[in-house]
């Protein structure tokens, strides 16, 4: 049921075709069956075996009739597969893949045979520091995870123009339309938008297109409105959309705010680590990343800070659809150590010079690549309203020059460079982790607005929905009930968030979203099957928050 379910879901929601032949099914991993797209790690995986460094996948496949007509050519697509692929078709090598968070494809046309075709995929995963890693741990403890390997993403197959396919498509909104840049090989294109009033606008050409929309309907987690839009070449057609929205830093009363089209916001928000019960790196059904946000905007949240990892789009496209800011962060590579980057930031001193650290030129390297790769992949998205490049100094070094590389990629959005410490020159944001205690922030670097990007973490253990029996990781005390541990986040908002909006406080984002593992402090369980807070008390704390920023930013 679960297989089918990841079968039904086109997996690039912004450029859509009609042709869709999901390889989900059928596979065996070093000779024994494996439910995929879930890593086998996974119970939903239903894989018995030991999971080593190396990983052979394999699997059989026969086009449908009809499938690849004269002048089409057959793309295999992968999600991700984790942290090295080979790709090999019929015995061909074809490809050769790095890194296990962002998709790639592989044109398979030349070889394929009539009838069966046998493809083959060799992962290697030891769990470099080389590779963004994220909060994989081959000893799960704490805050880290169990390590997922392989493909942890649906695989599926397009038949695609040989010449002329759109092949990306990069949409720019502001207050007033939208700038499409559709990757043709040069072939003129044709943008197509329907709007509310039955009108349709066009633009045709090479290069960037520009749209002026009248009557712009903005987008906003009030009221996340899409516009729907076909792009089209001589050969190709491809469907997607795009919603109309700015985000910025603007002075308002003296201070830094950040701003959604051009009014004062404040991220009200979450830690999300994108991890579930069953299937660890993925869900059961595409549907869960929509009840997750669902969950959260039920609580009175508007953001969810996506936390050291890249989702499949379906969980973009559901906060596009519904209405949640997105924080995205970059998936961290390098060395941790606990005393360096959590004891003496958290108790003695958060400044340290990252200039020259970080190790070798290799992993420096393919951080940055990965980091340009991810601002392309996820730009179009408008749920998207800020990124991180550091969390708590985990592999970093050389901030500010990464700051001037990254910026240009994405002047539209907000750049963090360092979230909670070890804070530079170069940055959009003032970022603070709060722990332990509560204490009233102060913005107080120009030009940056004030960001609370974590604190809470309050743990509650509620037995029946705890995965590891012996285990307990949170912050602070351990609540005993859903009316304490809402009494603790009461006391945070009230002690630490609402009396620093007016001085520059525009974000907090709580730790966090779910239990994980061992972690037992989210609002939810980690099979999601219990909330630990009422609802009626989180939203006053929403209302409260909000009326304090229009009071502070000067609209109230």
């Amino acid at each position: 049921m679960e297989q089918r379910s990841w079968d039904r879901y086109y997996p690039r929601p912004q450029l859509r075709r009609d042709s869709f032949f999901p390889l989900n099914q059928g596979w065996t991993l070093n000779g024994r069956p494996i439910r995929t797209p879930w890593p086998p790690q996974a119970p939903l995986a239903a894989w018995r075996g030991t999971v080593g460094d190396v990983l052979r996948y394999k699997t059989a496949f026969a086009l449908p009739a009809g499938f690849l007509p004269q002048g089409r050519r057959a793309w295999l697509h992968f999600g991700a597969v984790d942290q090295v692929a080979e790709v090999i078709v019929n015995g061909v090598p074809l490809a050769r893949h790095e890194g296990g968070y962002l998709p790639f494809s592989v044109d398979i046309t030349d070889v394929l045979r009539p009838g069966e075709n046998r493809l083959e995929v060799k992962a290697v995963d030891t769990l470099s520091h080389d590779y963004p890693y994220g909060k994989q741990n081959k000893r799960p403890h704490g805050m880290w995870y169990t390590p997922v390997s392989g493909i942890w993403q649906p695989v599926w197959l397009e038949a695609v123009p040989e010449r002329g396919s759109v092949t990306a498509l990069r949409l720019t909104p502001d207050l007033t339309g939208v700038t499409i840049q559709a990757d043709t090989a040069g072939e003129d294109y044709a943008v197509t938008v329907p709007l509310e009033n039955g009108h349709i606008l066009t633009a045709a050409g090479k290069g960037p297109l520009r749209l002026d929309i009248p009557e712009p309907h903005l987008w906003t987690p009030e009221d996340p409105y899409l516009y729907t839009m076909t792009v089209a070449t001589s050969t190709d057609k491809v469907e997607s959309y795009f919603a109309l929205r700015t985000v910025d830093t603007r002075e308002l009363n003296g201070r830094p705010r950040l701003c959604l089209n051009g009014k004062p916001v404040f991220l009200h928000g979450v830690l999300d680590q994108g991890y579930f019960e069953d299937g660890l790196f993925l869900p059961r059904d595409p549907e869960e990343y929509e009840r997750d946000v669902l969950r959260m905007k039920e609580l009175g949240f508007n953001t969810l800070r996506k936390h050291i990892k890249i989702e499949p789009e379906a969980f973009y496209h559901a906060c596009d659809r519904l209405g949640m800011l997105v924080i995205q962060d970059m998936v961290n590579s390098g060395e941790y150590d606990y005393i360096r980057d959590t004891v003496i930031p958290t108790f003695v001193s958060k400044k340290r010079n990252d200039l020259g650290r970080g190790g070798g030129m290799l992993r420096k390297s393919f951080f940055e690549r990965h980091c340009l790769e991810t601002i392309a992949h996820l730009y179009s998205h408008p749920c998207i309203v800020g990124w991180t490049i550091f969390n708590e100094g985990w592999g970093q070094y050389d901030s500010d020059r990464i700051y001037r590389l990254l910026k240009p990629a994405d002047p539209t959005r907000f750049l963090m460079s360092t979230s909670g410490w070890f804070a530079q020159k170069e940055s959009d944001v003032q970022s603070e982790h709060v722990y332990f205690h509560s204490r009233v922030l102060e913005g107080n670097r120009p030009g940056k607005f004030l960001l609370l990007s974590e604190c809470g973490g309050f743990s509650r253990r509620v037995e029946g929905h705890v995965t590891l029996k012996r285990k307990n990781y949170g912050y602070g005390e351990q609540s005993q009930s859903k009316e304490e541990l809402m009494e603790r986040i009461q006391g945070l908002y009230g002690d630490m968030v609402l009396p620093s909006i007016p001085n520059g406080l525009c974000g907090c984002i709580y730790t966090q979203l779910s239990d994980v593992e061992g972690e037992t402090n989210g609002l939810y369980t980690y099979d999601r099957q219990v909330r630990k807070v009422p609802a009626e008390a989180m939203l006053a704390i929403a209302a409260d928050v909000n009326q304090a920023l229009l009071q502070a930013a000067g609209s109230g």
